[in-house]
């Protein structure tokens, strides 16, 4: 596949790897991950919900299946993805509407880069996911 004359030489490795683009694609791709796992979650949700439509046996059936500790963690991961999707939501929000690294300027040289500015607010996602998972964690597996 051709885009703007650059082959695609790296394929899905690409997509995953980062590369030279390094901590910005990778929060882009974990940003992306943890979307796609949310809405797989979304959507097996639905399914195992609207077992309840068919009576109460295939309701108790199904919950049997879904209970125990394998599942307990698919919970607990999917909270952290949850609490890592909405700030990082919320960061990309920031910085798109001009809050988070300023207003664009004219690229004169020398060129001014947000990079440093960026980075940090990625940090402080990353840190504050962190905790609001840590955090849900405690409630999943100790305060139960």
């Amino acid at each position: 596949m051709q885009t703007r004359g650059h082959p695609n030489r790296l394929g899905i490795r690409g997509w995953v790897g980062g590369g030279r683009w390094g901590f910005e694609r990778y929060m882009y791709t974990l940003h992306r991950l943890s979307g796609l796992a949310l809405l797989v979650y979304f959507t097996m949700h639905i399914f195992v919900t609207s077992t309840r439509a068919v009576g109460p046996d295939a309701w108790k059936q199904t919950m049997s299946v879904v209970s125990g500790p394998l599942f307990t963690m698919g919970e607990y991961l999917v909270f952290a993805a949850f609490a890592f999707h909405a700030v990082n939501g919320i960061r990309l929000g920031a910085i798109e509407l001009g809050f988070a690294v300023g207003r664009p300027i004219e690229p004169v040289y020398p060129y001014q880069t947000s990079v440093g500015g960026q980075r940090r607010l990625a940090r402080a996602v990353l840190m504050i996911a962190f905790v609001v998972a840590l955090w849900g964690g405690l409630d999943f597996f100790v305060w139960k």
